[in-house]
């Protein structure tokens, strides 16, 4: 593939330049305005940034826990970067995004790499000129890292396509990072860049942003451009950032939000901006702030039960925190949400014209049907919406039920006087890659035109990120930035995936030796892969009188329960999960050797 060509190619061109004084500035989990304090204090520049983020990208995209998370890398984003130090150096920066990197779902338009929505009937097709948002971006200063990948013309919630594949969590790379802007939420998640772009229809920022520990905005219908996003649906699509911290999320708002001529629906945008999203950072918002938490969506039982508790507990967060949260119903609700969705009838005619108008190599859906270049999980969608595309009775019937739908949430809302509505981004964790999704929540607000913002609500107990959501009335944007700054604030809900730690200042493994009178060994854990290597030796038995070796939780000082076995014999390697490597780590797991005479040998693991 392009990317892995171009990535290779720029690791070999430079792996003998040092990056002058590197270490003094690590941009793992840095935010924009760190970075900015840092380039203008000389401890880093923009190209040096650069280079940093694809040696990530080498070490964890395509190696490591390969979350598969990039389509294509800029082969100009090292030219950009060091044209933009230059100007810094020269005339000062443009402004708060000046050099910083940046990742772009791949269905945004760019004069200068191909836009293919993941499909290969598309593969290197490039556009006559940037998409509004990646205009605004450009003139910013901002450097395109590359694109990522997405689910396929962002028709679904998984992040699968024909041209990239699957592309993994970097919390557990057996899930699904969400979609379709997937790509966008792994590779910003693992830090491959600052932050990200992602569109939109029903869910596409918003379950990634829940899937990877993220905070992520669908804005008011009509607030931002679509001009230069392949289509899924005029009356659903959005476009928007996805980002590890609030004050990264408005610096890309800033840049990207407003009227745009080429696009109709943001006539008004204008009027409802504030001067800079920066004045809604309001750490004291949820004081008094009247919460209405959607309870039909926090089911108890299997499979909903573990993230209904973590949405709940965030719930309680936010009452101690100065919040007014109450439990309410709305009668009809999942009814109307089941049948207002407009994509299968707006996608076929939608991409058409976007394809003829950009003169693209493949024409219609039909066409790409015909040619088999997609990827087979796509098949169901893509017939469907070709076959549901004639029907339009049933197509004005859901555009009358949506207005339903607005309708009932507003009176809802004023009803009970409230602020925003809570709810679970998806009522149960991102499902195995190569399964389907469910759960999803996401069209409440699509389908509404209501904006609403995925924030981080904490883990399952074997580690995977969840999402709670907020969704506030048209043009109210604000209000949700301010509360989900304020949550961010007591809250601190992000956490890094343990697969992706800094080339800089951290290490790749963690080592472990074994507390015992009779036994003596060591552990690793390499972390990208998350192996546990072992080598373990028992004083005075014969390896023929071992039946097992054992690793055990720490219960109140006692030993629990078996968790793992490992292989038999002393030495080997074996996968280990989420939640027992966080029990490794904090000490709290034992080895227990089985022999034949059934004695036991027990020892401690303590890290190195």
């Amino acid at each position: 593939m392009l990317r892995n060509a171009l990535l290779l190619l720029f690791l070999a061109l430079h792996a003998g330049i040092a990056m002058p004084d590197a270490t003094t500035f690590d941009a793992f989990e840095a935010s924009i305005p760190e970075m900015q304090s840092a380039m203008r204090e000389g401890r880093v520049t923009s190209e040096q940034l650069v280079r940093q983020y694809l040696e990530r990208i080498g070490a964890y995209d395509d190696a490591g826990p390969a979350l598969n998370a990039m389509l294509i890398i800029n082969p100009r984003a090292l030219e950009v970067a060091r044209r933009l130090d230059r100007e810094r150096a020269e005339q000062g920066p443009r402004g708060p995004l000046h050099g910083i990197p940046i990742v772009l779902k791949d269905n945004y338009d760019t004069f200068d790499m191909p836009t293919t929505a993941g499909a290969i009937a598309m593969d290197g097709f490039v556009p006559p000129d940037d998409g509004y948002q990646v205009r605004r971006l450009r003139a910013a200063g901002a450097v395109f890292i590359g694109k990522t990948n997405l689910h396929e013309f962002a028709r679904g919630i998984e992040t699968v396509s024909s041209l990239g594949g699957w592309t993994r969590n970097p919390y557990d790379p057996r899930r699904n990072p969400g979609g379709s802007s997937g790509g966008t939420g792994a590779a910003v998640a693992a830090n491959f860049a600052a932050a990200g772009m992602g569109s939109d229809t029903c869910g596409s920022i918003r379950i990634p942003a829940a899937n990877n520990n993220l905070f992520g905005l669908r804005v008011t219908q009509g607030l931002s451009s679509r001009d230069g996003i392949i289509p899924l649906s005029h009356t659903q699509d959005v476009g928007g950032p996805l980002a590890r911290s609030m004050i990264d999320l408005v610096t890309l708002l800033d840049a990207t939000t407003g009227a745009d001529p080429a696009d109709p629906q943001t006539a008004d945008a204008d009027a409802h901006l504030p001067a800079t999203w920066h004045e809604y950072l309001l750490e004291d918002a949820l004081d008094g702030a009247r919460l209405g938490l959607l309870t039909e969506f926090l089911r108890t039982a299997a499979p909903y039960g573990e993230v209904s508790g973590v949405v709940r507990a965030a719930a309680a967060t936010l009452r101690e925190h100065g919040a007014d949260v109450v439990d309410i119903e709305v009668a009809g609700l999942s009814e109307l949400l089941r049948s207002t969705s407009v994509i299968d009838y707006e996608f076929t005619t939608d991409v058409e014209a976007y394809l003829e108008s950009s003169a693209a190599p493949l024409r219609s859906i039909a066409e790409l049907l015909e040619s088999g270049r997609y990827h087979e999980a796509l098949d169901t969608r893509y017939r469907r919406s070709v076959a549901r595309a004639a029907d339009q009775a049933e197509y004005q019937k859901r555009l009358q039920r949506r207005e339903d739908l607005t309708r009932l949430l507003l009176d809802t809302m004023d009803r009970h006087q409230l602020d925003a509505l809570i709810y679970p981004t998806l009522r149960i964790k991102p499902v195995f890659v190569g399964e389907p999704q469910h759960g999803s929540v996401c069209q409440l607000a699509a389908h509404s035109g209501f904006p609403a913002i995925a924030m981080p609500a904490g883990f399952t107990p074997d580690g995977v990120p969840v999402g709670i959501e907020l969704a506030a009335r048209p043009f109210d944007d604000g209000r949700l930035v301010a509360f989900a700054y304020a949550w961010e604030r007591v809250a601190a809900p992000r956490r890094a995936p343990l697969r992706t730690p800094s080339l800089l200042g951290d290490t790749l493994s963690w080592r472990f030796v074994i507390d015992a009178p009779s036994i003596t060994g060591r552990l690793r854990l390499e972390r990208p892969t998350q192996t546990l290597h072992y080598d373990v030796e028992v004083t005075g038995l014969d390896e023929d009188d071992i039946v097992s070796v054992t690793l055990h939780r720490a219960a109140a000082g006692t030993y629990g329960p078996v968790i793992m076995r490992l292989d038999e014999g002393l030495q080997g390697a074996i996968p280990i999960g989420n939640a027992h490597v966080d029990d490794l780590v904090s000490g709290n797991l034992r080895i227990v050797v089985h022999t034949r005479g059934r004695k036991e040998v027990r020892g401690q693991i303590e890290k190195r």
